[in-house]
């Protein structure tokens, strides 16, 4: 349990945990374990290697393998990546005349050839029936001995790890970080904070926990350690239940509830009752959810506890039995009669639902009188409304221009992604500007102005983390939206994949697109080589784990953009398999080594949406000739089986070129509000930090700040959206 808690913590904030043991001379046991370190892209910062120096050569050797166990496992290193072709990406074959191969092997196999013969006498071959034909045809160990060894390049990725302090107070801080959270987690986040709070709920507690989500696993938390529950509203209880019976506490996916306990009846029926008899409104509250609460009520039977009525309020609701009228329908009443200023006044008391509403309310309004009222409204309350939400709205008016013919692109808690024609009436542009320029002086009131602030490189394109389900779990993985330098010579994609029982076949592909978004030409296993690029052949099972590559010459590609797929053919979604996640390299010159090599990986992101088509991100080459990536983190539908490149595509190209064309409020927007007069900004160029304190803000931190800096780096992105 103590290895798993100290790889959550090396995990969440690249700091390994004071580590422990007794005294001795284990300086060259700590040298052996940094140079190990190197081979999968880590290192020890001086810090840590001379604290390792100072313990025994034993102590030394055990905590290295559990840490390089842990990093291992981050960079995607912990399974043996075989390739189909055995020295890609050498000598890999033209499409026909490898399907040619295959036939002609089949046909000299005693057990294959009659029934290839009967198919080709249709005129249509099912490769799958081919014995050489998406199976491997060596071993692991094969694989490596024909590739030449890698050649170690300044451009290597090198990850550094701090020292941390005591494992309790690691766990307790990130414990704080994760609970108190201004933006919902990713399902990866939340699972660990479960972890965290089942240690930390009856220690100390943030501020405050604004996530409801976040909220739910702590009070599950907290019920089984005998403390008192946080509860504000009876949707609260539905989240805890749901937590409680192993379900989905953003209720976004139905539940199906447990028996529960006589305990933990009683404290849900008693959290209800309270909520509703400090502020009998909240019932309305119920309509949301009238479903999962009449369920619920068949759970905690709450007719045999008369002494807690106000609960048995909640169900009579969600069974019609009680009228409690929505704040929602009160509003769409005053909506249907274009009522604006009615609409204002009764949403004044909701702030987010009113900033939530403000496209709609100038879209809709009368004349300029109703749409000064919606904007002064919008100042009066902006105080009240959550940062991600204020942020949220900023980025929705910044894309919103007087005429727009960009598609509309929504994307899903899941990340499902869709587009559909933007048909709305424009805002008026002096609306939307004094709009954004209001958004933008209650942002600057509540943001820290600090004194000295240090930027790292290439975090100024970052995207905010306006929620943690626009970035997928994993190493060096930005928020959807955010953009970032593609330097090297050779680009190469990978994709892992393990499936649980059924044959499962995944297929990486890569469709390149010109300027205009159409299609150049693409990469899969229909089509092993385009120019530029090779594809490391088709593996079509994977019971012990299987992997695909595509390898890129970026000087010699002439399409516009790279745009990298995994594409379910058959078998198991992405949520099913027992693992599966994808990343990129990148390679200078003549580097060679295998097609997986731990150093050169610069993103590895986990395969965890809902879809059978994943688009982690697009390349785009820029008019200097030099590429960049843009995060996208989506899922498309495709269909149920047979999703290829061939047929996605339009759609495809679709859903990239709505998320590229759009704007995203990245850290240069926050870092321009924070620079206030007495600011000194800076950049970092990788030399000697400054000796005192520092706000800093970058994707990794560099070593020698001083103790007192407020570090931000990738892994704490949220923070910098203000509460």
């Amino acid at each position: 349990m103590a290895h798993s808690l100290e790889s959550l913590v090396i995990r969440h904030t690249h700091r390994l945990p004071t580590p422990r043991g007794s005294a001795g001379e284990g300086a060259t046991a700590a040298r052996q374990f940094d140079a190990a370190l190197t081979s999968v892209g880590f290192k020890l910062s001086a810090e840590l290697l001379e604290r390792l120096s100072g313990l025994s050569e034993a102590a030394v050797v055990h905590t290295a393998g559990r840490t390089l166990r842990t990093v291992s496992e981050m960079v995607g290193d912990h399974v043996r990546h075989n390739a189909y072709f055995i020295d890609f990406p050498a000598n890999v074959p033209d499409t026909e005349e490898f399907w040619m191969r295959c036939v002609t092997k089949a046909l000299g196999d005693d057990t294959s050839r009659e029934n290839v013969l009967t198919q080709l006498a249709h005129g249509v071959l099912d490769l799958l029936s081919l014995p050489t034909y998406g199976r491997y045809q060596h071993t692991y160990e094969e694989m490596l001995a024909a590739q030449d060894e890698l050649i170690a390049s300044a451009g290597d990725r090198v990850t550094v790890l701090h020292l941390g302090r005591d494992l309790d107070d690691e766990l307790t801080d990130l414990y704080l970080a994760l609970a108190g959270s201004t933006t919902p987690l990713g399902e990866d986040h939340l699972r660990d904070l479960r972890t965290l709070a089942e240690r930390c709920a009856p220690g100390p507690q943030p501020e405050s926990i604004p996530v409801r989500e976040n909220r739910a696993v702590v009070n599950e938390a907290r019920l089984a350690a005998g403390a008192d529950l946080l509860l504000d509203t009876v949707t609260d209880v539905l989240r805890l239940a749901c937590a409680l019976s192993g379900g989905d506490v953003t209720l976004q996916e139905p539940t199906r509830f447990r028996a529960l306990s006589r305990p933990a009846r009683r404290a849900l029926l008693a959290g209800l009752d309270a909520v509703v008899a400090a502020n009998p409104a909240k019932l309305a509250d119920v309509h949301a959810h009238r479903e999962p609460f009449k369920r619920l009520g068949e759970r905690l039977h709450p007719h045999e506890y008369p002494r807690w009525p106000h609960a048995a309020d909640v169900f009579a609701v969600a069974r019609g039995e009680k009228e409690a009228r929505s704040f929602d329908s009160r509003l769409e009443k005053l909506l249907d009669e274009y009522d604006v200023l009615g609409a204002v006044r009764l949403l004044t008391s909701a702030p987010g639902k009113l900033f939530r509403a403000l496209d709609l309310l100038l879209r809709i309004a009368a004349d300029q009188d109703e749409r000064d009222a919606v904007l002064a409204a919008a100042v009066r309350v902006a105080p009240e409304v959550s940062g991600r939400v204020v942020l949220s709205v900023r980025e929705h008016f910044q894309n919103r221009e007087r005429q727009t013919a960009e598609p509309r692109i929504f994307v899903n808690r899941r990340g499902r992604g869709w587009v559909t024609p933007d048909d709305r009436r424009p805002v008026p542009a002096a609306d939307r500007d004094r709009l954004i320029a209001a958004l933008d002086t209650e942002l600057r009131r509540r943001l820290p102005t600090p004194d000295r602030l240090l930027l790292g490189p290439d975090v100024l394109d970052v995207a905010l983390p306006l929620s943690g389900r626009a970035t997928a779990a994993g190493l060096g993985v930005l928020p959807r939206g955010s953009v970032s330098a593609v330097d090297g010579e050779h680009l190469r994609f990978f994709v892992y994949w393990k499936e649980t029982e059924d044959r499962t076949d995944y297929d990486l592909s890569a469709l390149l697109l010109h300027a205009d978004y159409s299609t150049d030409s693409w990469l899969s296993y229909t089509s092993l080589k385009a120019v530029g690029g090779e594809h490391s052949g088709d593996v079509t099972e994977a019971p012990e784990g299987a992997s695909e590559f595509i390898d890129l010459s970026l000087d010699r590609v002439r399409s516009t953009f790279i745009v990298p797929q995994v594409n379910i053919y058959a078998g198991e979604g992405f949520e099913e398999v027992e693992e599966s996640f994808f990343g990129f390299m990148l390679r200078d010159g003549e580097q060679k080594g295998r097609p997986f090599e731990p150093r050169t990986v610069r993103m590895k992101s986990e395969l965890r949406g809902a879809g059978r088509v994943a688009l982690p991100l697009v390349f785009r080459r820029e008019d200097d000739g030099r590429w960049r990536a843009k995060w996208l983190h989506l899922y498309l539908r495709g269909i149920s089986s047979a999703n290829r490149v061939e047929e996605n595509q339009v759609s495809v190209s679709k859903v990239v070129r709505a998320l590229v064309e759009r704007e995203h409020l990245t850290v240069r927007y926050l870092v321009d509000l924070m620079s206030g007069d007495t600011t000194a900004v800076e950049l970092w160029d990788g030399g000697p930090v400054p000796d005192e304190p520092v706000t800093y803000v970058g994707l990794e931190r560099p070593e020698g700040l001083h103790p007192d800096s407020r570090v931000v780096t990738l892994e704490n992105l949220r923070d910098l959206i203000p509460g």
